[in-house]
C-alpha cells in the first residue's frame, strides 16, 4: 500500500492517512481482509510518530472500515450486515457533503461542473455505487 501525504497541508496527518486508506478500499486496492501495516511499521515508513498512525487506525476502526485485534493486527473490514441509513451514516455524510458543496458555491463553481466532478470521482472507484463486495 502506497500512501501519499502532504506534510504541509492544513489537514492533519492522521486524517490524511484515514482518507487515503478509505480511498484505497473504494478503489479496490485494499479488499476485505487485507492486512494493514502495523502502526510502528507504517509510522517508520512515513517518517512520522506511530501514535499518529494509531489515531488514524482508531478512527477507521470506529467508523467500521477496519477491525483490529492483537493476533492479526489491522485488517480491512466491510460491514455488509447494516446499511448506511441504519447507523445514521447517510445523514452525517450529507452534512459533510453540504459543507463541501458550500465551499464550491462560494468559490464560484457552476452546479454542472460540481456534479460532473462528482460523477467523475464516483466513476473512478472500483466499488461502484449500489454494489457491495
Amino acid at each position: 500500500m502506497l500512501l501519499t501525504l502532504d506534510l504541509d497541508s492544513e489537514v492533519p496527518i492522521y486524517q490524511q492517512i484515514r482518507d487515503r486508506i478509505v480511498e484505497a478500499i473504494a478503489d479496490g486496492a485494499l479488499a476485505e481482509g487485507s492486512a494493514l501495516p502495523s502502526t510502528r511499521h507504517l509510522g517508520a515508513d512515513l517518517g512520522i510518530n506511530f501514535h499518529t498512525v494509531n489515531k488514524a487506525y482508531d478512527l477507521l476502526r470506529n467508523q467500521g472500515f477496519i477491525r483490529i485485534n492483537r493476533k492479526t493486527g489491522a485488517v480491512v473490514r466491510r460491514d455488509t450486515t447494516s446499511g448506511p441509513a441504519e447507523d445514521g451514516y447517510a445523514d452525517e455524510w450529507q452534512e459533510r457533503l453540504r459543507t463541501l458543496l458550500a465551499e464550491a458555491v462560494v468559490l464560484g463553481l457552476e452546479p454542472r461542473e460540481v456534479t460532473g466532478r462528482c460523477e467523475t470521482v464516483l466513476g473512478s472507484f472500483a466499488v461502484k455505487s449500489g454494489t457491495r463486495p
